[in-house]
């Protein structure tokens, strides 16, 4: 079977790009060998939001008498809870189907692998009993855990985020390795659950390349809500419950009844024959230009497989940047200059552009502008006793050059600080914008004052 586009990997990138190809008129073959939307949709970015939203709702039901509101020992069906994650999880990849399928495109359900090149320059793909010849091949297989080769975790039944978000049964403690965003979205969702929460990060911060001061007071708050953080701790051994950690030369161990593994994730580089094409590497990953080309010209990579920016929008941008070279509209290919990092702990954290700490390790100045969420009157009225901070930073120039947010909806806020650094706004120009009112939006307007 011949085809314009064939895409190994049905997750953001690959079901993305089978969208846009197929509308701009190519006939385009999807491979997915285990579920359609990837890990995102099935276990990563949208299964976690919903846990996240039910612990919020019940957080906020919790703490109703904060505004007057009576609501006596509210309850939560963990299992009920584990069921409509599913059900939104199961009506989202419907959906994703039902519009490839309208569109035309032809999904395969297996294992693809690549067999080389034809004589034509053509991508030859194998996937079961069945070749597939493509004009243009798009590489998008993802990512998958890291397991570090700790000292007896291979002999131990711990989690991956794939087993934390299956289990109907709430852990009474819980230990977190890794204090990026999987782990502390994980520790948000526990913590509210009243499960003991335990993190252990070997960085002196949590949220990695986040921006210190505010993952610093995110950290600060789930401190006084009962979580435990061990900060610059190496863990040395697991077995079972028992995570071994050690820092300055002592060593300590703590229990938990679960383990959740979270130190990262890297590119899925194997099993699909990936080899035959010889592709030049970056870091795990596949190189590629700024349409997303490889080192040959008709096999693009996008998502995580790329080793550069491990997120479903940045994926889906990518994608969408893949199937306009092909289709001929060039443009001026991946800007990664406004690529938002989001938190969904409870308060959100979210994070764009250039950090102050980057800007100060490179000897660049800037200038910043911070200001406290209660300086919004939205803020304030809608989250008794809540901190949080937004902080613009500018080059010299006054142009918009980075955001930091914490305080909720930094999800929903942090677009309008990643419009003004696409567009590469001054100061004077985002500031001249109106913003309703009142709107928790308006406190990057009065930042700027």
């Amino acid at each position: 079977m011949k085809c314009d586009v064939a895409i190994i990997g049905g997750g953001p990138a690959g079901y993305t790009a089978a969208e846009r190809a197929a509308e701009g008129g190519l006939s385009t073959i999807l491979f997915e060998k285990n579920a359609l939307g990837g890990v995102c949709l099935n276990e990563g970015c949208v299964p976690t939001k919903t846990l996240l939203y039910s612990a919020k709702v019940f957080d906020t039901i919790k703490h109703a008498p904060k505004y007057a509101v009576k609501a006596e020992n509210p309850t939560f069906d963990y299992p009920k809870i584990i069921a409509r994650k599913n059900k939104v999880v199961k009506k989202l990849t419907a959906g994703i189907r039902m519009k490839l399928n309208n569109l035309g495109v032809t999904m395969v359900n297996g294992a693809a692998e690549i067999k080389g090149k034809g004589s034509d320059n053509s991508l030859l793909i194998q996937c079961g009993e069945e070749s597939y010849e493509a004009t243009n091949l798009l590489i998008c297989t993802g990512s998958e855990t890291v397991i570090p080769p700790i000292p007896g975790l291979s002999e131990s039944n711990y989690w991956t985020s794939r087993e934390a978000l299956v289990a109907i049964e709430l852990p009474k403690s819980l230990v977190i390795i890794g204090g990026g965003v999987i782990g502390m979205e994980f520790a948000s969702f526990f913590n509210s659950m009243g499960t003991e929460v335990h993190v252990v990060e070997m960085l002196d911060k949590i949220l990695g390349p986040m921006d210190r001061e505010l993952s610093e007071m995110l950290q600060a708050e789930y401190a006084k809500r009962g979580v435990k953080f061990y900060l610059s701790h190496k863990v040395t051994a697991v077995h079972d419950g028992e995570v071994t950690v050690e820092k300055e030369g002592q060593s300590f161990t703590i229990s938990g009844e679960k383990v959740l593994l979270s130190v990262g994730r890297r590119p899925v580089t194997k099993g699909f024959g990936l080899e035959t094409l010889s592709l030049e590497p970056f870091k795990n990953g596949i190189k590629v230009n700024q349409f997303m080309q490889t080192s040959l010209p008709n096999v693009y990579a996008c998502g995580d497989i790329t080793a550069f920016s491990l997120l479903a929008h940045t994926a889906v941008s990518e994608a969408e940047t893949a199937i306009k070279h092909i289709l001929g509209k060039v443009g001026e290919g991946m800007n990664y200059d406004a690529i938002p990092g989001v938190v969904y702990t409870n308060p959100e954290i979210a994070g764009i552009g250039k950090t102050e700490e980057e800007l100060q390790n490179a000897n660049i100045p800037y200038t910043l502008k911070k200001i406290p969420m209660a300086f919004s009157g939205r803020f304030v009225a809608e989250n008794e006793m809540g901190n949080g901070i937004c902080k613009l930073i500018l080059s010299e120039n006054q142009t918009v050059i980075g955001a930091h947010i914490l305080g909720n909806p930094a999800s929903e806020l942090i677009v309008i600080a990643g419009i003004a650094i696409e567009r590469k706004m001054k100061a004077e120009e985002l500031e001249a914008i109106v913003f309703p009112h009142p709107t928790v939006g308006e406190i990057i307007k009065e930042a700027l004052h």
